[in-house]
């Protein structure tokens, strides 16, 4: 009889795709491992080679870092210190567009040493002000609050139609808003003397005072005087009618009779309606617009509000890393660095010819 041959077990497709599959993510985890392997060996090869340079060559390291310190230390002392004020306004009638351009002019003239002009300015008929410490001036929007902020940008929102307003949302406007979206700017001054911000203020204050301010300034006085007169005369109106009023229910007082009959038919006098409350609740409304009126105009008569002002002696400016007693030694270690390096690849080199 002849053999049957049995048919051959062949694995399975899927099974075939799921071994390579599990080799393929074992090789990944493999390279994954050899990498960060490699990675830390190197790292540590580093620190190894870094402490060993350290160790071998401290002295050097040593009287390099103490000569970089001495000569930092004694440039230190020849320097002049730098002192610094800062002065908290909130300028009315416009005048702050004239401030940052006045501020960004007294970097000008101090950038460009013009000594005269800045005199002039700051030193009226007297020489109170050493313009050759001034060192630079700086202004920023003033401190701030959330609901500043959420003012501000609902100011801005009502200049904008629905469609425009739906593109610019809240962390943009104030990611984007100019020095000019506040009302308060903080001016800072550098100096070389500690005792001459206090005499700086006068020449600042006019930067305030300008043809722009004063026609503002003028439009609003003629403003006001006008929206004055409309409440006076509201009120007048109002005294006369409540006079009519009173006028009226004395002579309904009077009338004792306020039933008779004509004939057979009988007739009720009914009471003038005069609605004194409506009245007075229009006085009452009138005066207290007047009020704000007045509260307005007694705060904004002025230019500007100096919140906060110059302090008489200015406060010591120390900035650690402008330090030179810490830059010298830095920039020495770096150079060190810097010199090993390039010995090491001259090293190399001449051992890759050989």
């Amino acid at each position: 009889m002849k053999e049957i041959n049995k048919p051959e077990l062949k694995p399975d497709n899927e099974e075939i795709d799921l071994i390579v599959f599990f080799n393929l993510i074992g090789n990944i985890l493999d390279k994954i491992y050899m990498f960060f392997a490699s990675t830390v060996k190197i790292i540590f090869a580093f620190i190894i080679s870094t402490i060993k340079i350290v160790v071998n060559g401290w002295k050097i390291i040593l009287g390099v870092l103490l000569v970089a310190y001495l000569a930092g230390y004694f440039l230190e002392k020849s320097k002049k210190d730098i002192y610094t004020s800062d002065m908290l306004v909130r300028p009315y009638s416009g005048s702050k567009f004239q401030l940052v351009t006045n501020i960004g002019y007294y970097n000008a003239l101090i950038e460009s040493k013009d000594y005269k002009s800045l005199s002039r300015i700051f030193n009226k008929g007297n020489d109170s002000v050493d313009v050759r410490s001034l060192l630079n001036f700086k202004i920023e929007p003033g401190p701030e609050t959330e609901n500043d902020r959420i003012l501000q940008y609902q100011g801005f929102a009502k200049q904008l139609d629905s469609f425009s307003l739906k593109r610019t949302s809240y962390d943009d406007f104030i990611e984007n808003r100019s020095i000019f979206s506040g009302d308060l700017f903080l001016i800072t001054v550098n100096s070389t003397k500690k005792d001459v911000f206090k005499d700086l203020e006068d020449g600042i204050s006019v930067a305030f005072n300008t043809d722009y301010s004063n026609t503002k300034r003028k439009r609003d006085s003629t403003y006001y005087e006008l929206e004055k007169e409309n409440i006076y005369a509201a009120l007048r109106r109002v005294n006369e009618l409540q006079t009519i009023y009173i006028d009226v229910l004395q002579k309904d007082a009077k009338n004792t009779t306020s039933s008779f009959k004509v004939g057979e038919l009988p007739f009720t006098q009914e009471k003038a309606d005069t609605k004194e409350y409506e009245l007075l609740t229009k006085e009452l409304n009138l005066r207290n617009e007047l009020r704000r009126l007045e509260e307005k105009r007694i705060t904004q008569d002025v230019i500007a509000d100096i919140i906060s002002s110059f302090q008489q002696v200015g406060n010591k400016v120390k900035v650690w890393y402008k330090s030179y007693t810490v830059v010298f030694p830095t920039l020495a270690l770096l150079l060190l660095a810097l010199f090993y390096l390039i010995m090491r690849i001259v090293i190399f080199v001449n051992r890759y010819e050989e």
